[in-house]
């Protein structure tokens, strides 16, 4: 198999939860494929779903020194640093990411949720109704955009907005949070 069929072959792995099989071929291609940064990326995108962060920064890490500019690289790695609580650190990553793949509702919710645990008002709702503009019927981030809007005090439309995903549970959390009538 080429790179290009392995790469493919782990991908669709993940697409089947079967990521005991794409860890194993993707650590089995570095003998042939070592200086291949994707296998690196996606080590590490398999070591996050087992929530293994230090093993999926050590993996991203190795993935950027060989390719600085990789987009995926930048996702992964801001992904990470807000996992360990390094908001700073993935804002850093995620921006970068975000030049390089403007147009990417998951790294413009992960963005925000960086700027939200900073506290950083001004970019919450803006950064959150592009990545809904992106991924209209994404529930996660018509979910986040929901509580951005409300405890920023247009309560209103975040109830709307997770009425319309069908959101109850959420809702009813919010309103007694917020003590919403």
């Amino acid at each position: 198999m080429n790179i290009i069929e392995v790469i493919e072959s782990i991908e669709d792995l993940k697409q089947k939860n079967q990521y005991s099989e794409a860890s194993t071929l993707a650590e089995s291609a570095l003998i042939e494929y070592a200086d291949d940064y994707r296998l690196y990326e996606e080590i590490a995108d398999i070591a996050l779903f087992r929530r293994d962060f230090e093993k999926a920064d050590a993996m991203i890490t190795h993935a950027l020194s060989l390719n600085p500019e990789s987009g995926t690289g930048m996702y992964l790695a801001g992904y990470i640093a807000i996992g360990k609580q390094d908001f700073v650190r993935g804002i850093e990553f995620l921006s970068k990411a975000n030049e390089l793949f403007p147009n990417n509702a998951e790294i413009l919710r992960n963005l925000w949720w960086a700027h939200f645990m900073l506290t950083e008002k001004e970019k919450w709702i803006s950064l959150l109704r592009r990545a809904m503009n992106l991924a209209p019927n994404d529930d996660m981030i018509g979910e986040d955009l929901a509580v951005a809007l409300i405890s920023s005090g247009e309560i209103r439309e975040g109830i709307s907005i997770l009425q319309k995903f069908q959101k109850e549970d959420r809702l009813q959390d919010m309103k007694n949070f917020w003590l919403i009538p």
